[in-house]
């Protein structure tokens, strides 16, 4: 009698899926594990979901943080190192700020550059509100290429006011400025200057009205609660900086380059000048986004193998309920690698449909979080998003392929891995013992 050998298939054949859909749709009454199945199926798809969505708004947070600061602040601001003066007294102010602008806007990569008078003071309004304000003296023209200013969130009156009425005294304000000063477009506000006139009993502080033409929300609370912008003749006058400018703003078209740029705005600079970048005055910060970016990814992505666990403990026991099957099988000739091949397909299943639900999950709760964070914030009575610690005025999300092609890989190389041991213990089950007690 000859003896008979496994049959040698096609790798993935046709009875291989068929037989892997029917383990995987059989009720538990006929020896399956369909409640597993569920269990494993929602799993994977939750876990991925949560993966995708903390991604997109990660990707969200770094967006609008590098967004606002590039879009309402100088890429690179040139400062003076100091000099003193016919009095005597040493000042870090720079002279001849036309002619250092012009070098500057000559640089390659550079896009604008412009002189700027920086204060801090005390706004007052006529109703009583009072806010601590930093204020910027900028020419009409440069203001109104401040992208997150001229373009802002939300806005009142006509940027096209500034410089323009009540003889120039005018200025434009922080959405959070005036909320607390309590002032909208066309009122006048107090802006009080301990540094003012000097006279024979001391320095008494300058306090000087300006007329409101322009109200901006850049979106960032720490922009918003204390920029004020002033033409910048009138900032000149107002802080004593008459002939001079505190420094030189300069805006780049690659700002996330910085660094390619520095040796060309030292050369045009000269000697004397000092450069302050975004990623000095944020480095910090987009350092620790990145830190926790990486901490997260591996923490949702033990929740994906978590949810991938699910599938080797279904399978487990699909193969110990199906022991009598898998006898039958091989005893008529199928090979090892087509009983491998099939738990292998029930598990891969269970994975990739569970990456694709999840992904579809998590892509339309990123593409709808404001209105899904609304409701939440509805039920919870409103509050839950605080601007003056996150910075940004809504939670942001950004769904950008490369995340959502990390997720699914992660999901599937998991699904995958896992799915391999058991696959291989139903492989090597000997036909002769799952049949003994049959």
């Amino acid at each position: 009698m000859s003896n008979s050998s496994p049959t040698s298939t096609t790798p993935f054949a046709g009875f291989e899926w068929m037989i892997a859909w029917r383990y995987l749709r059989a009720k538990r009454a006929e020896g399956g594990v369909s409640v597993m199945t569920w269990i494993s199926l929602i799993g994977i798809t939750l876990a991925v979901a949560a993966l995708i969505i903390t991604l997109a708004v990660r990707s969200g947070f770094r967006y609008e943080f590098v967004d606002t600061i590039l879009g309402a602040n100088a890429h690179v601001t040139v400062y003076s190192s100091g000099q003193t003066n016919d009095a005597g007294t040493f000042a870090q102010v720079i002279q001849d700020y036309d002619g250092l602008t012009a070098k500057m806007a000559d640089a390659p990569g550079v896009v604008r550059a412009a002189p700027l008078v920086k204060g801090q003071v005390m706004a007052a309004a006529p109703a009583g509100g009072n806010a601590a304000a930093e204020v910027f003296g900028i020419r009409a023209q440069d203001l109104s290429s401040v992208r997150r200013v001229a373009e802002p969130e939300q806005r009142l009156g006509d940027l096209a006011q500034f410089g323009v009425a009540n003889n120039g005294m005018t200025i434009a304000i922080g959405w959070g400025v005036a909320r607390s000063l309590g002032v909208s477009v066309g009122d006048k506000v107090k802006l009080i200057s301990p540094n003012g006139t000097k006279t024979a009993f001391g320095t008494s502080p300058r306090i000087v009205a300006f007329e409101v033409v322009y109200v901006f929300q850049v979106g960032r609370y720490d922009i918003d609660r204390t920029r004020v912008y002033m033409p910048f003749d009138k900032a000149q006058e107002y802080f004593n900086r008459e002939g001079v400018a505190d420094e030189i703003e300069v805006i780049l078209d690659d700002p996330e380059n910085v660094g390619t740029h520095e040796r060309d705005l030292l050369a045009a600079a000269g000697d004397g000048a000092l450069l302050w970048t975004w990623r000095d005055s944020s480095g910090a910060f987009l350092n620790a986004l990145e830190m926790e970016d990486n901490v997260m990814f591996l923490i949702l992505s033990v929740l994906v193998l978590i949810a991938s666990m699910n599938i080797v403990s279904g399978l487990i026991m699909l193969v110990k309920n199906k022991g009598r099957d898998i006898g039958i099988l091989r005893t008529m000739g199928l090979s090892e690698g087509s009983v491998l091949r099939v738990f292998f397909i029930c598990g891969a299943s269970i994975g990739v449909i569970g990456t694709i639900l999840g992904m579809i999950l998590g892509c339309l709760f990123a593409i709808y979080i404001d209105q899904i964070f609304g409701l939440v914030n509805w039920v919870a009575g409103g509050g839950v998003w605080d601007p003056s610690v996150r910075l940004i005025s809504k939670l942001p999300a950004r769904l950008e392929w490369g995340d959502v092609v990390s997720a699914i890989s992660l999901s599937l190389f998991l699904s995958f891995v896992v799915t391999i041991f058991p696959a291989r213990r139903a492989a090597r089950m000997n036909p002769v013992e799952a049949l003994r007690y049959e």
